[in-house]
């Protein structure tokens, strides 16, 4: 992909070009998709979505005004996958209501990156997150980045403009800190 020609793409749609967006989609498209399957990926098996319906619903919700925030194609991604998140969220509660029943599950663990695997709802993960969000942004940012959005460390550090030093540290921290707040209540 020719990052420069992205990057005017952004920067016109920023000013209010419509059709600026259009045209960047088809340049970042598959990047879309790999954050999208990996959204996917961490689903219950019987999730109705589809990568391109959550592609297509994460790009309504940045046509409906996030322009102004977007920096550059990294932080273009980001903000996509933040939108993607918000799509299973608002997808899992749907549910949730329909059903009248437990939450959905989702893996809260990169193979990778994270010894154990543990099991949350999605609405857990997204509650954790905005009160982490509370305490520290940066690192609220960096689990959606990473977690949600499947950046490497180098790429969330690109999106956030910090050292990857930086989004390592914060990065183990923030996951303890939701093994944590995730883990259930121990019977008394």
């Amino acid at each position: 992909m020719d990052y420069q020609i992205a990057q005017q793409l952004i920067l016109r749609w920023r000013a209010g070009d419509e059709q600026a967006l259009k045209d960047l989609m088809p340049l970042i498209y598959e990047e879309l998709r790999l954050a999208a399957r990996g959204h996917l990926r961490r689903e219950h098996a019987g999730h109705t979505l589809q990568t391109t319906a959550l592609i297509h619903e994460a790009y309504l919700r940045l046509a409906g005004g996030a322009a102004k925030a977007v920096q550059d194609r990294s932080h273009f991604v980001a903000l996509a996958s933040r939108m993607m998140r918000q799509v299973l969220v608002d997808h899992a509660r749907g549910r949730l209501t329909a059903k009248r029943a437990g939450g959905l599950r989702v893996s809260l663990t990169e193979a990778s990156d994270v010894p154990d695997q543990t099991d949350v709802d999605v609405l857990g993960v997204d509650e954790a997150l905005s009160r982490l969000a509370a305490l520290d942004e940066q690192q609220a940012q960096i689990v959606e980045l990473r977690y949600f959005g499947g950046l490497s460390i180098p790429e969330t550090a690109e999106a956030l403009q910090v050292s990857a030093a930086t989004v390592k540290r914060d990065w183990i921290t923030a996951r303890a800190w939701l093994r944590r707040e995730m883990r259930p209540a121990e019977p008394r």
